[in-house]
């Protein structure tokens, strides 16, 4: 353990400011791209909201709340891509890239292809987990079954990203980020508002956005890694069960991370609207936590995966520390701010004085979030960066089923307490699992002595 300490501080210590500026000419245009996407997607939502009858509005919120979770479930083609590109990028394999890039895109267009053909299902199950009017299952169904028609060219889009961030080139990932949204909002305006097609002009305008980013992406990546023709036709089955399995693990680990924030809102309905409202205000400052160590994350995948790439271990040490270093400054500057101004920022969420009292009444466990959440963050980067998918499952099912679920049950009689109490159990199992077979098992030393 001492040795440990000693390692990891000798290597902040180590760190230069080049090292600081070259993380930093990752994370920042990841987060800038955090912060695009929702400002735009409010102008989105605005531009529906002001449509005479609120059903309009309720449908395509529930629409593209069903759009995203599916999009956010295939989160696994970026995270795969990112880490295989990164380690090629480091060899400077260029084949090896080109077939990363092939084999991912075959991936997420068929994956893409089977979602549209379950689009019935889809919305079958949509409709077993909400009430709606006949009126507003018709307007929803009719908003996802027009965004469905997007869904190759947005799982594709996860691939052209994950290259992208492989490759170190955040600034155009940024660009596409911002591109998506831009078209999105220029649509609505024009099918929206110009054409009077309410929810089916939100829903193209979506699709359209998808299908140019895509193309822009695409010709992207084919000029930054010069492919041809030829490259498309590289079949290789053993390549395909590979990407395959780590593309599960990478499911599984979503799946139970997204369902353990399910159950923020899920179990707090059994408490009343009241409580509902508080946590639904409070998961937003886990959005605010995610801005900053995301960016970091990303970082970290990408360079992990060029010093892995390398075979440089002494590299990717230095990257984990100074991952390490700004996750825990960002974790601390977050729970200053949310300390200071939790209740300033409650009140600028919302103005309703029962949920405002509510909400603050469990403030301190979103001070005390980030200072237990951000490991696991950076080390989701480290994992994503060493391949390790199946090592990533591992950890969140321990931390979940193992943690999450138990602690909940055991607390149910302190109420919300309770709940907020298992999802800080949550997040430190999570990172300090991730730290034990990072230090202890050593995984780090043997990813590089397979590399």
């Amino acid at each position: 353990m001492k040795l440990i300490k000693l390692s990891i501080f000798h290597s902040i210590r180590s760190l230069k400011r080049a090292d600081h500026v070259r993380m930093f000419a990752i994370a920042l245009p990841m987060v800038i791209s955090n912060i695009a996407a929702p400002l735009l997607g409010l102008v989105d939502t605005a531009i529906i909201g002001h449509l005479p009858d609120s059903i309009y509005l309720s449908a395509v919120a529930l629409g593209a709340m069903a759009i995203s979770f599916v999009y956010l479930m295939a989160v696994f083609l970026r995270m795969s891509t990112t880490g295989l590109v990164a380690q090629a990028y480091g060899a400077e394999d260029l084949a090896r890239q080109k077939t990363v890039f092939v084999d991912a895109s075959y991936f997420a267009l068929g994956l893409g292809l089977c979602l549209f053909a379950l689009t019935p299902a889809i919305l079958f199950i949509v409709f077993q987990l909400v009430s709606a009017s006949a009126d507003l299952k018709q307007l929803t169904s009719s908003y996802v079954s027009i965004r469905l028609y997007g869904a190759p060219a947005a799982l594709l889009t996860l691939v052209i990203l994950g290259v992208l961030l492989g490759m170190q080139k955040a600034r155009i990932a940024m660009g596409l980020v911002i591109l998506t949204n831009a078209i999105n909002v220029v649509g609505d305006l024009i099918f929206v508002i110009g054409l009077n097609m309410d929810v089916r002009g939100a829903a193209l305008a979506s699709v359209i956005a998808e299908w140019c980013t895509a193309a822009v992406g695409l010709t992207v990546i084919i000029r930054h890694l010069r492919m041809s023709r030829r490259d498309w036709w590289q079949w290789n089955a053993a390549r395909y069960r590979k990407l395959a399995s780590m593309n599960t693990d990478i499911f599984i680990r979503s799946l139970v991370l997204h369902l353990c924030m399910a159950m923020m809102t899920a179990w707090a309905s059994y408490h009343g609207q009241v409580v509902v409202a508080a946590n639904a205000v409070l998961l937003q400052f886990l959005m605010l936590i995610s801005l900053g160590l995301d960016g970091i994350a990303y970082s970290v995948e990408a360079l992990v995966g060029q010093a892995k790439g390398q075979k440089q271990l002494a590299n990717a040490r230095k990257w984990i520390a100074a991952g390490l270093l700004w996750s825990s400054l960002f974790a601390l500057v977050y729970a200053l701010l949310f300390a200071f101004a939790g209740t300033f920022i409650i009140g600028l969420i919302t103005n309703i004085p029962s949920v405002l009292r509510e909400a603050s009444s469990y403030l301190g466990w979103i001070v005390v979030l980030p200072l237990l959440a951000h490991w696991s963050y950076l080390y989701d980067g480290v994992f994503i960066g060493l391949s390790a998918s199946r090592a990533m499952r591992n950890t969140m099912l321990f931390a979940g089923v193992g943690v999450f679920f138990p602690v909940w049950w055991l607390t149910q009689g302190w109420g919300n307490h309770g709940l907020w109490f298992s999802l800080c159990c949550f997040m430190a199992a999570r990172g300090v699992a991730q730290a034990y077979l990072l230090y202890w098992r050593h995984l780090l030393e043997r990813r590089f002595s397979h590399a």
